[in-house]
């Protein structure tokens, strides 16, 4: 795709920033903005031609639906969502409907997105077709100031798609230069992985992706069964849904525990390689391994925090993709309903097709 923009980088403290980002929405262009999740690309939900924009600047799939970004007024139950004409909530039932009201109250505005029957003004272009809506309610104050002056924001990950999702400005800029006018810088993002996906599918509460919240939260809130992330789902159901997903451009492997990276260090030999740590090496014989020349090492938590590692999952990634190393080793922390569970679907996504262990 040919440059078409000089893109630049708009700090939220300068009084022209707003001015800048809105003119260009109403134009129906699109802005990167920040949110606590990752940056989003931001364009007018309810016009096609924005719709078009984000799709080309992302070289996205056009079945790929994207989130309906809205502001906290709009959401404050079910019912307000249908009267917004977001969603039809008579094809919910009550139960149903008073569990989501239950979990809009405890998350929104926060990193949670909804899946639920679409109103029928909502365009096909912004659900890929489906007969459902992804909806979310930004926490970033950036965001929330920008959809509260303007209009509902269809706002994907505001990266080329497939590839890493960008937590900075900076990353936002290096992805996307020359496709996009503006880009805010809102700081990095405070939680670094996009939102939960909780949806109303076949009768029932799914989560379709694993996030920040989690699995037990969304349970405990609700107060009814909600049935947990399918590993491969037959089809795609909601927005990061694909299996190839946020995948540097550097082949990626994974591993469980130190015993399995030596083994992988062993079968690569000398090769240059990107070492990628939950936290920082135990053993004497994987502290000295890894000081080797040829091996970039990157620990996501000095502290083995969870919730740090999240953080700056995205970053490293991006960051041990950018030196010259043949292939990226990533640690995948243990299966558990948390955020080990989001970062496990993160990194398992990024090394799809070839998402084996090295057991």
């Amino acid at each position: 795709m040919s440059a078409r923009y000089t893109t630049r980088i708009l700090i939220p403290s300068d009084q022209d920033t707003y001015r800048c980002a809105i003119q260009a929405l109403q134009a129906d262009d699109v802005v990167a903005i920040p949110t606590e999740t990752v940056y989003g690309l931001a364009g007018n939900a309810f016009s096609d031609q924005a719709l078009d924009k984000i799709y080309a600047a992302k070289e996205r799939p056009a079945m790929n639906p994207l989130i309906l970004h809205i502001s906290s007024a709009q959401a404050q139950t079910i019912q307000s969502l249908a009267e917004a004409e977001y969603i039809n909530a008579e094809a919910i039932p009550q139960a149903i409907v008073e569990a989501l009201d239950r979990v809009i109250n405890a998350f929104w505005p926060g990193p949670l997105t909804l899946v639920l029957p679409r109103h029928s003004r909502i365009s096909d272009r912004l659900t890929g077709g489906l007969d459902t809506v992804a909806l979310r309610v930004p926490a970033h104050p950036v965001a929330q100031k920008i959809i509260s002056s303007t209009f509902p924001l269809a706002a994907p990950s505001a990266n080329r798609s497939g590839r890493i999702s960008p937590t900075s400005a900076q990353a936002v800029y290096d992805e996307l230069n020359g496709r996009i006018p503006f880009v805010i810088d809102g700081d990095a993002c405070e939680v670094g992985l996009e939102s939960s996906i909780l949806a109303y599918l076949d009768n029932s509460l799914r989560l379709l992706r694993p996030g920040a919240i989690s699995l037990k939260e969304l349970r405990r809130e609700s107060g009814i069964k909600i049935l947990s992330a399918q590993k491969h789902p037959a089809e795609v159901r909601a927005p990061g849904m694909l299996q190839s997903h946020y995948a540097p451009d550097t082949p990626v492997k994974l591993f469980r525990n130190e015993t399995e990276l030596l083994t992988l260090l062993k079968q690569q030999g000398e090769k240059p390689l990107g070492i990628l740590l939950l936290g920082p090496p135990g053993s004497h014989d994987l502290i000295k391994q890894l000081q080797k020349p040829y091996y970039n090492v990157e620990v996501l938590s000095a502290e083995r925090d969870l919730t740090e590692a999240a953080r700056q999952l995205f970053a490293t990634l991006r960051k041990l993709d950018y030196t010259q190393v043949e292939l990226l080793l990533a640690q995948v922390p243990p299966q558990d309903q948390g955020l080990g569970q989001a970062i496990r679907d993160r990194l398992l996504k990024a090394a799809a097709p070839k998402n084996l262990f090295s057991s």
